[in-house]
């Protein structure tokens, strides 16, 4: 079935709630109207990168629960699931088996090493300096056999995230049966997580290359369409990236929305959002804050090089504690084109900024996700950002029960909430979107869909809020303030 055009929550699998069970009662318990989907960030057994370097898919890890608890979760909502379709774990039987034998392995054509790459192992700091990577470090690593022996095998990320060879007759069997087994279950839509960087070629940028990137996807697309799941990309770059795959039918990722909106509140001014808003793709996936940061590079000309450089510098000096050091080695992420914050503290913690912030994703064209710490309007967790030295842990605090229970009853909880009820039960959402003429210092939004209508305004100024939309109770118009 083709998932709803609701709110869905994006949660580690024991971040509200210590494991998939408590994760379900706390949906159960205080979300039941407010959301229709859930992304449930990855809950296999995996070696690093808090999951998203998957040892196998075939099991759920034990500490999280079972597939009982995922398929559970599945029948109430429409459920998205991660595929890290750029990477194994080093730790899979796959690299194992191809790190204890060689060419010898029956997987050992799943990877990418130097030989294969080029001729004799011949790759140059030049072809490495054409590579798009968000890191400093090459996009390598070299292993060494029992035997002495050592190889040079490609890995964009990290050395727990071995590539996979998508030109490979094997990698494409094992994936195949990952895929099919994963998309038989209760499952509405599959993210392919890193999706641009599978298309490795030697003398390029070794990123969403083209047509290669296009076969892939149809390849992607036809193990899951059988049994309608939907699949997502995953893009981190230029908004056309976006605009490209929306125009082949694919569902993409509005990244370029959540810089955007914070420019758009700190400076008082709707013209780079207006312009966004007008040509972003219709069928998207909107967030604001997600597990990892909020995107840079996304934002490109939408929005001038000194509009974002002036943007980050507020971003730092508003932020919350927000430190440019946090995107260091110190601090184990060298992603120079995220930056690492709650959304909540990156609005100065303005619960008016924040819930305008919310309308307008909410109102924007797409399915809006709100991240779980963004759920519970969470600040910057400097505690865990110093005691694990990982800057992204900055947004991703775990919540137990009890404290899912304090967080619920702040106010801008309570409103954040009634909005999501409010977006994720009205009809007019599934009709027409309209950008409505509005001074600069105004953001005026509406849907139509027949009788029923919706149309938010936000004053940029002080951060008030107005919704007026068609009461189908009193048959008139009804206008209330988030």
């Amino acid at each position: 079935m083709p998932i709803k055009n609701g709110v869905q929550l994006i949660t580690y699998p024991d971040s509200l709630g210590r494991n998939l069970p408590e994760l379900h009662y706390t949906l159960k318990k205080y979300l039941h109207d407010a959301i229709s989907g859930i992304h449930l960030l990855p809950f296999y057994p995996s070696s690093a990168d808090r999951g998203f370097s998957p040892i196998t898919y075939e099991k759920v890890d034990p500490h999280f629960g079972s597939w009982t608890d995922i398929d559970r979760i599945g029948r109430e909502y429409d459920l998205i699931i991660d595929f890290m379709v750029n990477h194994i774990s080093r730790q899979s039987i796959y690299f194992q088996d191809y790190l204890k034998n060689g060419s010898r392995s029956p997987y050992a054509d799943m990877f990418l090493s130097f030989d294969k790459l080029a001729p004799n192992g011949n790759v140059t700091q030049e072809d490495l300096e054409k590579v798009y990577t968000r890191k400093p470090s090459p996009p390598y690593m070299t292993i060494e056999r029992a035997d002495g022996t050592k190889e040079k095998i490609w890995s964009t990320f990290d050395n727990e995230q071995i590539d996979l060879d998508w030109q490979s007759p094997v990698t494409r069997k094992i994936m195949r049966k990952f895929l099919i087994q994963l998309a038989g279950g209760n499952i509405g839509m599959i993210r392919l997580d890193a999706f641009a960087y599978t298309t490795i070629k030697i003398g390029t940028r070794s990123f969403f290359l083209e047509p290669d990137v296009w076969e892939l996807l149809d390849w992607l697309d036809d193990c899951v369409s059988p049994f309608q799941v939907e699949i997502l990309p995953e893009v981190h770059e230029h908004y056309s990236y976006q605009i490209k795959m929306s125009e082949k039918g694919y569902w993409v990722y509005d990244f370029a929305l959540p810089m955007l909106v914070i420019h758009t509140l700190y400076h008082h001014s709707n013209k780079c959002l207006i312009n966004w808003l007008h040509i972003c793709p219709r069928k998207q996936i909107t967030t604001l804050d997600t597990h990892d940061g909020i995107g840079i590079v996304d934002v490109h000309e939408l929005m001038s090089q000194d509009e974002i450089h002036r943007t980050l510098q507020e971003l730092y000096d508003k932020g919350s504690n927000a430190k440019r050091h946090y995107n260091n080695a110190k601090y184990n992420n060298l992603d120079i084109y995220q930056m690492n914050t709650t959304y909540y503290s990156a609005l100065e913690c303005n619960d008016d900024s924040y819930i305008c912030a919310r309308i307008i994703q909410f109102f924007a064209p797409g399915i809006p996700q709100v991240y779980y710490v963004g759920l519970l309007a969470g600040k910057n967790d400097i505690e865990l950002v110093e005691k694990t030295k990982s800057g992204r842990n900055i947004n991703r605090h775990n919540y137990g029960v009890d404290e899912i229970d304090l967080e619920m009853k702040k106010p801008i909880v309570k409103r954040l909430i009634r909005l999501m009820q409010f977006r994720n039960n009205y009809p007019a959402f599934d009709g027409e979107f309209h950008v409505e003429d509005s001074p600069e210092n105004q953001v005026v939004l509406k849907w139509n869909n027949g009788v029923f209508h919706a149309k938010a305004r936000i004053d940029l100024d002080n951060y008030d809020n107005q919704v007026v939309y068609y009461d189908n109770e009193t048959h008139h118009n009804k206008t209330v303030t988030f």
